[in-house]
């Protein structure tokens, strides 16, 4: 009936206009994350690994979500829209007027299949093509294939039908080989086919399903193709799946950078997102979260208990007990442990963050330390610059952010406050617990201490009764009879 030749021009349609009801999520199930990337998206990128002449996306529920997801994944990638008549053979239908006068080979993809890889697809398109058959499906071998729709193949083994799970009978729903929901097919075989599928079955679907059995009724051929990995060709359709797609891509991640030359001492612990770079001679310890475009130089060194969110980690560095989100990090610094890197930071090289220190929006020069206990927020510190315990730049003043700018080789003493705005000088000094309200020359030091003054018997005279009273008043009789006993020997 249908001519299946073809020209070697390949279009994809990816269904994404699906809810996701056992997400059980106010998110789009296609927008769900892994690998720091929508499910979509893998898919997308998948897609594009393919060099399709056109990719159409085909979506509905919370349909503007998912259609800027789309968009920003891929720019120029066609979006449509499914009407009101349900099933994945509509939303190839739509596709499929969006596609025009194509008239290759048309790959159908699912939004939630994310672990299919190029070379799994490459090799189902050639099959397709090598065949010279009206439509390949990928299919999987379950133990359980409860959910799935079954590939039913005839006495000689050819498919005639894929079975979905509420419509099978008892022996069509013991079969194991389950359809992936991936298929390859003729254009102008699809057309004719879809146009003719109803939605009378179980769900009130139109079925893409439904064409198998059409294209087998009317003389032509269908192949199936086993998927490589079962597991990467099974769709995500709730949390437990999610977390299982997760683990499975991260495996595949650690193990790709460790093959580039990069040490992961635990790889069980260890999570990389698909858009992380990392040298060769990096070391990442144990429980480290290296995530979204984390750039890692050659010969840092990572964790443990370390989250790095968009940053940039220079040559030889050294991260540890961190968390960092769109922070730079210089070569040969160090930071940690139990640092917290807010966006805007930037660490010179062989600079220092340290122990409990928090940054934000703040340049922090060459060789300049900030070792431990101190907030540095909207600051700009120069070069080897030295700061003490617990130092603090106030930059809030409850209406607006202000600015302290230190200059070059400035040594502040402990417990400092700089109240922004304020300057301090190259070379300057502050003593212990100075507050710094004012700008100081350089060269200059500034102190800011009260002179001490004790007044004499206040525990005993304001907190009668407490134990500090008690004691601090046997101290005082022992040190008059002492006092008294030294005016005797006098």
């Amino acid at each position: 009936m249908t001519d299946t030749t073809r020209d070697n021009a390949l279009a994809v349609i990816v269904l994404a206009a699906g809810q996701g009801t056992r997400m059980k999520s106010a998110v789009p199930k296609v927008l769900h994350r892994i690998g720091g990337r929508p499910l979509v998206g893998h898919v997308l990128d998948t897609a594009i690994a393919l060099e399709p002449e056109r990719v159409v996306v085909v979506v509905r529920h919370e349909r503007d979500l998912v259609a800027e997801a789309v968009v920003k994944a891929v720019p120029g990638v066609v979006v449509v829209d499914q009407d009101e008549i349900p099933g994945t053979g509509r939303a190839v239908e739509v596709a499929l007027d969006a596609l025009g006068d194509f008239t290759g080979d048309v790959l159908v993809l699912s939004g939630d299949v994310p672990l299919l890889e190029a070379d799994t697809l490459e090799a189902l398109v050639r099959t397709h093509r090598d065949r010279a058959v009206a439509a390949t499906v990928l299919s999987a071998s379950l133990d359980d294939a409860t959910g799935y729709g079954r590939v039913i193949r005839d006495a000689d083994g050819a498919v005639s039908r894929i079975v979905e799970q509420k419509d099978a009978t008892a022996d069509e729903a013991s079969v194991t080989e389950i359809n992936a929901g991936v298929y390859v097919f003729q254009m102008q075989a699809l057309r004719t086919e879809l146009a003719l599928v109803g939605t009378a079955n179980a769900q009130g679907e139109k079925y893409l399903t439904d064409v198998v059995a059409l294209l087998r009724g009317d003389g032509l051929l269908v192949a199936a193709q086993a998927a490589p990995d079962a597991a990467a060709a099974l769709g995500v359709n709730d949390r437990v799946q999610l977390a299982e797609a997760a683990r499975v891509l991260n495996a595949r991640t650690v193990r790709r950078w460790q093959l580039e030359g990069v040490t992961i001492l635990d790889p069980a612990t260890t999570w990389i997102d698909v858009d992380a770079k990392l040298a060769p001679d990096v070391t990442v310890l144990p429980n480290t979260h290296i995530l979204r475009a984390t750039v890692i130089a050659s010969g840092a060194l990572v964790g443990p208990d370390t989250s790095l969110v968009d940053c940039e980690v220079g040559e030889d560095a050294t991260v540890t007990r961190t968390d960092a989100t769109l922070a730079v990090i210089g070569a040969k610094a160090t930071v940690g442990p139990f640092a917290y890197l807010r966006p805007g930071t930037y660490l010179g090289d062989k600079g220092k963050i340290g122990t409990f220190v928090e940054t934000k929006n703040s340049t922090i020069g060459e060789g300049s330390k900030v070792p431990h206990l101190s907030y540095i927020g909207d600051t700009t510190i120069g070069k080897h610059v030295n700061l003490g315990a617990g130092a603090i730049t106030a930059n809030y003043d409850d209406l607006a952010k202000h600015r302290t700018e230190i200059g070059d080789e400035v040594h502040s003493g402990s417990h400092n406050v700089f109240v922004a705005p304020v300057r301090i000088g190259d070379g300057a000094k502050t003593g212990a617990g100075a507050v710094i309200r004012k700008d100081v020359p350089a060269g200059a030091l500034a102190l800011s201490v009260a002179p001490q003054r004790n007044v004499e018997g206040w525990v005993e005279k304001n907190r009668p009764g407490t134990g500090a009273a008690d004691v601090a008043a046997r101290a005082r009789s022992a040190q008059k009879a002492d006092d008294g006993a030294q005016e005797e020997d006098r």
